[in-house]
């Protein structure tokens, strides 16, 4: 399994660039940072967690990622730049499509999108997307995206993207950028994933890793795709032997360890504990 670092970005804490430097250093594979836009003081949706307070301040402070990687990518060679994570729905497809396709030319095919459907209905709708219909907006502007990642004249028709035959490059040096998928388990988010993305990735609140993973290779196999699809495990405790164990058996590809919002010192003192800790080499 690889090993990534995911940084709840603020703009009080470790700069994501600095983080990158340090985290490839280490031997670490990939470098995560999440996105909100903003966050609306009224609050009907209630947290993942199920409360209906957020955690802390940092989703209010959250940096743009898009800039963040690429700020990361002419300091790093090797490391992996990626979201988790990002709400696609909440931009322009066309522009995001240009931003990814950029940053994966210039950082020579190193940007996997990590995205969710989006549990603060509150901030979907400020970007006027229904929140009953979050996946199919997800749905299209992917496609959407992919077509101009791919086609050399590409168009789009469909019910929140529409667009004529058009132009559109840098192309991604991967042929596409890949999509992992951040949400719940569950066989209408698994159905979801086989039809539209290259993976999963969990949630803080996941458990029987495993056994999910094998729920999502059945609509894998059901939808008729080929090889395997990318598990990602977002490591939200310290875990024990069983729980390596349970990942190992989910044929997971890459655990990703949240990395303390802080000032540099304590980030650094913190990545080497964990890279000698997984046996990392520079």
């Amino acid at each position: 399994m690889r090993n990534g670092v995911v940084l709840f970005t603020s703009d009080r804490g470790i700069a994501p660039a600095r983080l990158a430097v340090a985290a490839e250093e280490r031997g670490f594979d990939t470098l995560y940072v999440p996105e909100h836009t903003h966050i609306p003081v009224r609050r009907d949706a209630l947290h993942p967690t199920g409360g209906e307070d957020l955690p802390d301040d940092r989703y209010m402070r959250t940096l743009d990622p898009w800039v963040s990687l690429a700020s990361c990518l002419s300091v790093t060679t090797r490391i992996g730049l990626a979201t988790a994570v990002a709400l696609p729905v909440e931009s322009d497809p066309i522009t995001l499509a240009k931003t990814l396709a950029t940053l994966d030319h210039l950082s020579g095919g190193r940007v996997t999108l990590g995205a969710g459907f989006g549990w603060n209905t509150d901030e979907l709708s400020d970007h006027n997307v229904p929140a009953a219909r979050r996946r199919g907006v997800l749905k299209e502007y992917l496609e959407a995206m992919r077509a101009l990642w791919t086609e050399e004249e590409a168009s789009y028709d469909g019910e929140f993207v529409s667009f004529g035959p058009s132009w559109a490059h840098p192309k991604p040096p991967q042929g596409r950028i890949p999509v992992i998928i951040g949400a719940g388990a569950g066989p209408k988010t698994f159905a979801w994933i086989a039809a539209h993305a290259d993976g999963w990735m969990t949630t803080p609140t996941s458990t029987n890793v495993s056994e999910n993973a094998g729920r999502l290779r059945a609509s894998w196999a059901e939808e008729g795709r080929s090889g395997e699809p990318d598990i990602r495990v977002l490591v939200a405790k310290k875990p024990d032997q069983q729980d390596f164990q349970d990942w190992a058996d989910a044929r997971a590809t890459e655990l990703i360890w949240g990395v303390p919002d802080a000032d540099e010192k304590a980030v650094l003192t913190y990545l080497d504990k964990l890279a000698d800790r997984l046996g990392l080499s520079p």
